[in-house]
């Protein structure tokens, strides 16, 4: 035991290993107390991992499949051209009616009811300056058959037609059916009748209307021939036209 030894046993304190002896002053010592021995660490047991969550798979709604419509060909829509519209013809004037004789309520005589004319020419006979008729009116191109001169030479002898009637008849030949014409020539040949067997009664006033109709169809014949001479002017100012080029 070394000095440092023998001076604690000295003062009553022995420090040996740790521990510590405490000494009276009756010089007893005592037990030695043991250190208490430090408390084990608590061990937690490990706590086990928590599951891992189980991750449900998110379908998505199948969308029922539509049935594919087949494609449909664009129709194309052909325009409608309407056709041209077909100008009507004119309406062909109607036949005339049998004339009534022209001095009904004018002369007067027996048969009319009042005083009988003078007395006129006992040779004139309705009609007879029409036998050596000529004309320089020509009818239109058709397609319908008749004597054309006898037919110029009973219209323009009428009596019973103003001259711009008689100028629609002639111009309107080509529309005309061959039912039609003929009507018009029977009609007209009647009129021509029914005044011839008037002509002793009423000579005057059936030569007075004759010379008048007769004047009529001059100014006709006239205005066809300025009508006639103004398409020939046109047709040689076209053709002069083409020549030079314009």
């Amino acid at each position: 035991m070394n000095d440092d030894q023998n001076t604690n046993q000295n003062s009553g304190t022995f420090y040996s290993s740790g521990f510590t002896v405490g000494g009276d002053s009756s010089g007893s010592s005592s037990t030695p107390t043991p250190p208490t021995p430090p408390s084990p660490p608590v061990q937690n047991p490990p706590t086990p991992p928590s599951p891992a969550p189980v991750v449900q798979p998110v379908v998505a709604p199948v969308q029922p499949v539509q049935a594919i419509q087949p494609v449909q060909a664009p129709v194309q829509v052909q325009p409608v051209v309407a056709a041209p519209a077909q100008p009507n013809p004119p309406t062909p004037p109607a036949p005339p009616s049998p004339p009534a004789p022209p001095m009904a309520g004018m002369m007067g005589d027996d048969d009319f009811g009042g005083p009988a004319e003078p007395k006129g020419d006992p040779n004139y006979k309705f009609g007879d300056k029409m036998q050596e008729f000529k004309t320089s009116i020509v009818i239109p191109a058709h397609s319908i058959s008749f004597d054309e001169n006898k037919f110029l030479n009973l219209l323009a002898g009428s009596i019973s037609l103003t001259k711009d009637e008689k100028k629609k008849i002639v111009d309107s030949i080509p529309k005309l059916r061959q039912d039609q014409v003929d009507e018009l020539m029977r009609i007209f040949e009647e009129e021509r009748e029914k005044f011839l067997e008037l002509s002793g009664k009423h000579s005057t006033q059936l030569k007075k209307l004759e010379d008048q109709h007769a004047a009529d169809w001059k100014d006709l014949e006239i205005a066809y021939k300025a009508a006639e001479k103004s398409s020939e002017d046109a047709n040689k100012a076209e053709e002069i036209r083409k020549q030079l080029g314009l």
